[in-house]
């Protein structure tokens, strides 16, 4: 009886730990088609999701793509022969693009028109899922309202194509700075009703071109300065935005600086501006080539999570395998969606992808089983006493039942020794020896047959 009770209760407990639901942990890349990285050679089975970056307005407020069109248009199509789940999305914008048009166009209600039309005719000519607006600054407390209102009517959009098409909905995202409330403030409720999620862009907090001392471009903490990616972060979700919103950008480059001194190389050290370029800037894969030429070494720093080396009077900040694991790992503690890399070009032999994608062999990697085991311990602390409860039950139900049988077969044993004890009354048999049977059939002779 027990082991049936427990049989039956152990798939509904195996049932139970199964069924929480949540979103898709977010492993995201940009691929930049400035880069001229082939699309054939993306590594797609690390990514559940790539952005083809960038698309562009032209005067009249509507995407144009010009010279890429090529590349766009089999974007999809090829990045899934790889990963036939991926999700793609159309990225709109960036560094270079001119924001005086993208001002322009979200302060009048026939300019979003024309870009909210031609943004979703243009991602479902090319086959992508969904689209990503990547306006970096928005400078004036105008421009967030309007992007407000932009956000507003883009999703009514997207909500009446797909209904009016039977497709399935387009992904909304936006790129964003680290911190919602610089000089003027994100329009966060605008962001939570209207997009699916936002990729924070925590980087470029010291650059050679503006700072006088080394520091670290992408800090995910600081001591000294809020500008780190724990405190934007802690501010968005401080403002409304759910963390199941926000999707941590992760740099796959980094910055070189000219030491004043080669001696005094730690973050903080006395600079002289951008060493290389005229920027600084560095792709990783620059960066791990120079120092496997010149014999650098990587130092890692736990305080802020950054990587940097000193060669003679350069130095170098970065994000190598350490950093990167360990902000994956901050992102789901946090609750994030996920990650996305800017930008997948500038990896070296996909070192960073691969310690995105699995910043730990022991760590759970997912939100998902992050949320499953969660759970469990929970589901285990209230089911385990439930468990015990009904294996006592069934264990004395048992009990019960075997002495009950063992009542009975003494009680028929007691009626049986009852009858031997009456037949005991009858004559006595009588025994006779083998030698007075032989005497009397004269050795069992055939005359003396019955």
């Amino acid at each position: 009886m027990a082991t049936k009770t427990i049989t039956l209760f152990l798939p509904l407990l195996h049932l139970n730990l199964h069924c929480s639901s949540a979103q898709t942990w977010i492993r995201s890349g940009y691929w930049f088609s400035g880069s001229e990285f082939p699309i054939s050679d993306i590594h797609s089975t690390l990514f559940t999701h790539l952005n083809c970056a960038f698309a562009n307005l032209n005067s009249t407020y509507q995407l144009s793509i010009s010279s890429d069109e090529q590349h766009f248009s089999a974007f999809t199509n090829i990045v899934k022969q790889k990963n036939p789940s991926i999700v793609t999305l159309l990225s709109i914008g960036g560094g270079n693009a001119n924001y005086t048009v993208y001002s322009s166009m979200v302060s009048q209600a026939s300019y979003r028109n024309s870009f909210i039309e031609s943004s979703i005719k243009t991602t479902r000519l090319y086959g992508f899922h969904g689209l990503d607006l990547s306006w970096g600054s928005p400078s004036t407390s105008s421009d967030m309202t309007n992007l407000g209102t932009l956000l507003d009517e883009w999703r009514a959009a997207v909500n009446s194509e797909s209904a009016n098409s039977n497709k399935s909905r387009l992904i909304l995202t936006m790129a964003a700075r680290y911190y919602p409330t610089d000089s003027v403030s994100y329009p966060v409720g605008s962001i939570r009703r209207n997009l699916n999620w936002v990729h924070v862009m925590a980087y470029d907090y010291n650059m050679p071109t503006i700072e006088n001392n080394t520091g670290a471009n992408a800090a995910l903490y600081d001591p000294l300065s809020g500008r780190n990616t724990d405190f934007g972060i802690s501010e968005w979700m401080a403002r409304g935005l759910l963390g199941s919103q926000l999707v941590l950008s992760l740099p796959y480059y980094g910055y070189a600086w000219t030491l004043v001194n080669p001696n005094d190389n730690a973050i903080g050290a006395p600079a002289a501006g951008p060493a290389f370029s005229p920027d600084g800037s560095m792709t990783y894969k620059q960066i791990k080539d120079h120092i496997q030429q010149y014999g650098g070494t990587s130092v890692y720093n736990a305080t802020y999570v950054v990587n940097y080396c000193t060669i003679e009077s350069t130095w170098i900040v970065f994000d190598d395998v350490e950093a990167i694991s360990t902000k994956v790992s901050y992102a789901m503690e946090k609750g994030l969606l996920g990650y996305t890399a800017w930008h997948i070009a500038n990896d070296d032999n996909w070192v960073l992808s691969q310690a995105a994608f699995s910043p730990n062999e022991t760590m759970v990697t997912t939100q998902e089983d992050v949320k499953h085991n969660q759970n469990k311990k929970l589901l285990l602390v209230i089911l385990l006493p439930i468990a015990i409860a009904v294996i006592l039950v069934g264990s004395m139900m048992c009990f019960l039942r075997r002495r009950a049988l063992r009542s009975k077969e003494k009680e028929s044993q007691s009626k049986l020794g009852g009858n031997i004890e009456a037949t005991d009354n009858a004559p006595n048999l009588q025994v006779f020896s083998f030698a007075n049977i032989v005497a009397v059939t004269n050795n069992f002779s055939i005359e003396n047959k019955l």
